[in-house]
């Protein structure tokens, strides 16, 4: 299995992290991409990669919440970030309408000038989008044919959606938001929409414990040891076997970020 998006940054993980990445690889984990959300994020998480050579990878970009520190300083160094081997693609980015930490005009600035960077270094996309699909699919539409991949990480939308996302060519990623029966009931019914070729698997780690899970962690922090019961949750949806899935899942990732098998 293959974790997409862990926030390894974090400061739940400052205490134990040697511990969590054990755990991982003993639940059956191969390789994990950390997330890079700010600048000061995406070179930590570079540094880690490079602590973990063939077992961490990591991605360089500036969240949406982010987005009115994207300056000439932060796409210096995400240019420097992303022609380092471990980075393999860019963001997270995206929109993010829920809760405009940043103002929209400056989260379009921003995601803008990632997805140029994206088609300027080939390298993939990583993706968010919160409440913004209508703006989101109108933003990345002129890249997309150029874009060597993208991904809408932590997809929790609804059908119409994942509809568009899908003719737009994009992967999805899903998270234990598929175990939360309050917030996540719907996708249950529709992660069997997407093409075995385009669903990846993700904890979104430290966040986005899956609720469903028996007996419940002591803890609330998420982990990539938990990601399989994520794909077993996904497998039930989809009525597929659990193996199949995990193998078209990894097959898929291996590809979308290029990593070494």
């Amino acid at each position: 299995m293959i974790d997409i998006g862990v926030n390894l940054t974090n400061s739940r993980f400052d205490k134990d992290l040697p511990a969590v990445l054990k755990q991982a690889k003993q639940a059956g984990l191969s390789k994990l991409i950390v997330t890079g959300t700010n600048i000061t994020e995406s070179e930590q998480a570079l540094t880690l990669s490079k602590s973990y050579p063939g077992f961490l990878y990591s991605t360089a970009g500036v969240h949406p919440h982010d987005a009115s520190s994207m300056d000439q300083r932060a796409l210096t160094k995400l240019r420097e970030l992303l022609v380092q081997p471990e980075v393999k693609s860019v963001g997270e980015c995206g929109l993010d309408f829920n809760r405009n930490f940043s103002t929209p005009a400056e989260q379009e600035h921003a995601f803008i000038q990632q997805l140029e960077l994206a088609v300027e270094y080939q390298l993939p996309v990583f993706m968010h989008e919160r409440d913004a699909s209508v703006r989101f699919i109108e933003l990345v539409s002129p890249y997309i044919k150029q874009l060597s991949n993208a991904v809408v990480h932590c997809f929790t939308g609804t059908q119409a959606e994942l509809e568009q996302y899908l003719a737009l060519g994009l992967h999805i990623g899903i998270t234990g938001w598929i175990c939360d029966e309050r917030r996540g009931q719907h996708l249950l019914d529709i992660v069997k929409m997407i093409p075995d070729n385009r669903l990846m698997l993700e904890t979104d780690s430290p966040y986005l414990l899956p609720r469903s899970m028996r007996p419940k962690p002591k803890s609330s922090r998420n982990e990539p040891k938990y990601l399989p019961y994520i794909a077993k949750t996904i497998a039930d949806a989809r009525q597929q076997d659990l193996q199949l899935l995990l193998s078209n899942t990894q097959q898929t990732t291996n590809t979308f970020f290029n990593l070494t098998i």
